[in-house]
């Protein structure tokens, strides 16, 4: 398929450096009126005006925004059940990490994927992955975490290996092995580092690896020693800072961890020496306005030099929705982004924390991930709360 959009206002989201940190996170690299060729599932050109061939399928945007899809770098979107009795509790008073301590939470799904099939928890992800390209996500990283044995961590990698061959996007997991424990913390966590870890390297060699520090769930200690063992096979990731500053933001830099995601109660200076470090932060504003009402402090590691990324954290206890234009609206009311800031956040930046160097821009040679808005102005974006900004999708270069 070749398509010829034309009369676009294109995000080109170009740029010098990736990830953007600072005030380059907020250019754009804006043609006020442009065009995009399309071919073998490629972008093969992009400007003011390009050559096209006669047998081209010509899109006229009509003036309104062209840009990179979206990438959402942090989902927990393969589960089983529901979590709405808890969030009952909430709404009487309970806070999420009582509700965890009580058996809830993380632990209620985890008693929902033991018991569902592996084809069932594809289908699941399936057609939340449906709904995510509906709202313009092209890329979603997906984690596991709710099998908290080897047997069903397995069984959620594997089901989401499924659910991705069966979606026209692209589908990154992560083996969130450190999510939560069962029993004694302390051997539980040794159970991961020896038993688990080498079960997953083995299927999955280049799989990042993940955790959740926090009170109630993996202690700093606990975190250092599976990273400090996965480190030396795979990319890692880290939960950390969402209700409580533990200390897991130093460690992280020093094992030059990919990420540290949420930073909801980060202490200042944490934040400055991750924005000076090379890992990237991500922000997660779908949580706090789900569950506490706290909100990562990201304009202020923006100006410290950081490099940001933004994500919804899909998933059915404390972030449940699957839509990056809502998580955009958040990120400028609430963490101190502009819309374009939050922009480049979900593109160009959340595709490079998870490694992609083929996506988030829209440049010659990319892979052709693109979403046409029904807006002309891309701070629409962040403006307009509720319904769906998203005209039409390209992905991989054929329209869905």
């Amino acid at each position: 398929m070749i398509l010829h959009l034309r009369n676009a206002c294109i995000l080109t989201l170009t740029g010098e450096t990736i990830p953007r940190r600072g005030k380059a996170l907020g250019e754009l690299g804006v043609i006020p009126q442009g065009e995009v060729l399309v071919a073998d599932g490629k972008i093969a050109a992009v400007g003011p005006k390009v050559e096209a061939p006669a047998n081209a399928e010509v899109i006229d945007a009509g003036g309104r925004v062209l840009m990179p899809g979206f990438v959402d770098c942090h989902t927990h979107a393969c589960w089983a059940g529901d979590r709405l009795d808890e969030w009952e509790q909430k709404l009487r008073g309970a806070t999420y990490l009582e509700i965890l301590k009580n058996g809830g939470g993380i632990h209620a799904s985890v008693r929902a994927v033991r018991e569902a099939t592996q084809k069932q928890l594809a289908a699941g992800l399936r057609d939340r992955l449906a709904l995510m390209l509906c709202e313009g996500t092209t890329t979603a990283e997906v984690k596991s975490g709710y099998g908290l044995n080897t047997e069903n961590e397995l069984k959620m990698l594997r089901a989401i290996r499924r659910a991705a061959a069966d979606w026209p996007g692209t589908v990154v997991a992560t083996a969130l092995l450190g999510h939560a424990v069962e029993g004694n913390p302390d051997d539980y966590a040794r159970m991961v580092v020896k038993e688990m870890l080498p079960e997953v390297s083995r299927e999955f060699p280049d799989i990042a690896v993940d955790a959740y520090c926090e009170e109630g769930a993996w202690s700093v200690a606990a975190c250092v020693k599976l990273f400090e063992k996965a480190h030396k096979h795979h990319p890692i990731r880290v939960h950390a800072d969402q209700f409580n500053a533990l200390g897991m933001i130093p460690e992280a830099i020093r094992l030059f961890a990919r990420s540290v995601d949420h930073l909801e109660a980060s202490k200042q200076a944490d934040l400055v020496a991750l924005a000076q470090s090379a890992t990237m932060g991500v922000i997660l504003p779908a949580t706090g306005f789900h569950t506490d009402g706290r909100f990562a402090r990201a304009g202020f590691f923006v100006d410290q030099g950081g490099a940001l990324a933004l994500a919804t954290n899909c998933n059915p206890g404390s972030a449940p929705t699957h839509s990056m234009p809502f998580a955009i609206a958040l990120a400028v009311r609430h963490c101190g982004l502009s819309p374009a800031e939050a922009i480049a956040a979900a593109t160009v930046n959340a595709a490079a924390v998870l490694g992609l160097k083929d996506r988030g821009r829209i440049e010659p040679g990319l892979r052709a991930d693109l979403i046409l808005l029904h807006h002309k102005d891309e701070r629409m974006l962040a403006h307009e709360v509720g319904g769906n900004p998203v005209e039409r999708v390209i992905c991989g270069g054929a329209l869905v």
